[in-house]
């Protein structure tokens, strides 16, 4: 019997190490593909479109910090010419959450036309934004502008969906203790987007008609 238990006890520590061990390994790889093609903003190439992920918007209707920070870095890469389009994407699920029309609202505020920002108001995930980025908007070439640590994964989820992704971080400032947590969560997301965008792939939780992005963002307006 304690023959028994010893090989049962032995064999969860083994099984425990490999699911770490592979958990460390799809996560070192998700960092390593998105870090090739994170750049600097006078280093990124032109795209069709600059893609400003999505983050937390107070219900006044103001962005937090970290979305300002993605909205004021995208809407430099569009003042350098980098691209000739905004693509805002998050989470507009609920009448009473809308972190897109802030968003919109904020670039708008800087003196972008409003037929040059298109907004996504499904983009309740990463997956989901690239997917919905490629299938919906048309886009072929892009330049994703969120934080370094949620930009590796950004990148390679989108690298493997078949767009030709750049890479710009938004980090403006020193984001305190939460980044632990960030980076903690990050891991177990990198692995399940891994297993999203390589393996099984599935659609986002809308799809629906095209708009391209080459044409007027006010299609998306009131959506």
């Amino acid at each position: 019997m304690k023959k028994l238990l010893k090989r049962i006890l032995l064999f969860s520590i083994l099984g425990m190490v490999l699911c770490f061990a592979t958990i460390l390994m799809i996560n070192n790889n998700v960092e390593s593909v998105g870090n090739t093609y994170i750049l600097k903003m006078d280093d990124v190439p032109k795209a069709d479109a600059i893609l400003v992920l999505g983050a937390y918007v107070f219900p006044s209707g103001t962005v937090s910090t970290m979305l300002n920070d993605r909205l004021t870095v995208g809407y430099e890469l569009y003042e350098q010419g980098k691209a000739p389009k905004l693509l805002v994407s998050g989470d507009h699920g609920q009448k009473d959450y809308d972190e897109v029309n802030s968003m919109k609202n904020f670039l708008k505020d800087k003196g972008v036309p409003s037929q040059n920002v298109f907004m996504d108001h499904a983009g309740f995930s990463t997956y989901e934004s690239m997917y919905r980025a490629r299938d919906i908007f048309k886009v072929q070439k892009v330049i994703i502008v969120t934080q370094e640590y949620h930009l590796k994964r950004a990148v390679f989820v989108a690298r493997e969906l078949g767009l030709e992704a750049y890479g710009v971080a938004s980090d403006k400032r020193d984001y305190g203790q939460a980044m632990v947590m960030y980076n903690l969560r990050e891991i177990a997301a990198r692995n399940k987007d891994f297993l999203w965008a390589k393996i099984f792939k599935p659609e986002p939780t809308f799809l629906g008609d095209s708009i391209p992005v080459l044409g007027d963002g006010k299609a998306t307006d009131d959506k």
